[in-house]
């Protein structure tokens, strides 16, 4: 018996982003599903995220966000927002993917392991790369230890997912035979490896695997919102690389942000300014 797919209903949609990791995770899938949506860039170099507007939408102050304003029946909508990328994720596939296109059926095994997977990189993987990305192109010291241990931990998370791509599994995805929002939320990082300084070429099914999702049509969208996603190009040469990594005040005000949030209030200012014995210390505590 043949079972017939679900109709998904015309979204109404608003997406407020910017082009980061985090973000690229939402609009990929977005575009992935096919879904009506409307993007509003949130100028991070700006700090548009900290505005009081912005701040009723996501209390948290980060992108991405979305407030989904669809129709439940004829003339009655019920406008819910939703913030953090994979709570996103999580939302738009149990409310729009009712073919199971990018997840698996709920409270299945292979949900349970695909929601393992995304809070995974929610936790872990984001988290730590993050890191790496601050102290590699925006700490206002270099700080050789947290360069260090946070490239570091960015291959051994890069060394697991490596593991789970070996030959005898299933698919050549993260779980089962199909990409899910597990893979595109864990691709979403990998993607910027280079801009972390962590070279992705020594994980040879990784990179396959970041190939066989780059050419996915959706993907190439989701990738281009809100702004022309050109990191990688420009990576090529020193001039590019000078252009996305500008000395600029927005770019100091990201960096304090990135350190108060690592450090807590109380040791941001040592790890600003301080010597780099009590820098070394002070990440050394975060465990």
């Amino acid at each position: 018996m043949t079972t017939l797919p679900v109709a998904i209903p015309e979204t109404d949609i608003v997406l407020y982003t910017d082009s980061t990791p985090n973000g690229q995770k939402v609009s990929i899938v977005l575009e992935e599903l096919g879904l009506k949506y409307e993007t509003k860039h949130v100028d991070i170099s700006k700090n548009v995220q900290k505005e009081d507007w912005y701040l009723r939408i996501n209390p948290n102050g980060k992108v991405p966000a979305i407030v989904d304003k669809t129709l439940l029946c004829v003339g009655q909508s019920q406008e819910r927002r939703i913030f953090e990328g994979g709570a996103i994720l999580l939302y738009l596939t149990q409310r729009y993917d009712p073919n199971h296109k990018l997840s698996y059926p709920q409270n299945s095994e292979r949900y349970w392991e695909m929601v393992q997977w995304l809070i995974w990189m929610q936790s872990s993987l984001g988290p730590m790369q993050g890191q790496s990305n601050h102290f590699y192109r925006y700490a206002p010291e270099k700080i050789p230890y947290a360069i260090d241990r946070y490239q570091t931990e960015t291959k051994r998370l890069y060394s697991v997912l490596e593991e789970l791509a070996q030959p005898g599994r299933e698919g050549p995805w993260l779980v089962g035979n199909k990409c899910t929002i597990a893979d595109l939320a864990c691709f979403s990082w990998v993607n910027w490896a280079e801009w972390a300084g962590v070279d992705v070429k020594p994980f040879k099914l990784i990179s396959d695997w970041l190939q066989r999702i780059n050419q996915r049509p959706a993907v190439q969208k989701g990738l281009n919102v809100p702004r022309p996603f050109e990191m990688k190009e420009k990576m090529k040469t020193k001039v590019g690389v000078s252009s996305l990594a500008s000395p600029t005040p927005s770019h100091s005000v990201r960096a304090i942000e990135a350190t108060v949030h690592t450090c807590g209030s109380t040791n941001a200012l040592s790890v600003i300014t301080g010597g780099r014995k009590r820098v070394c210390r002070e990440v050394q505590s975060l465990g």
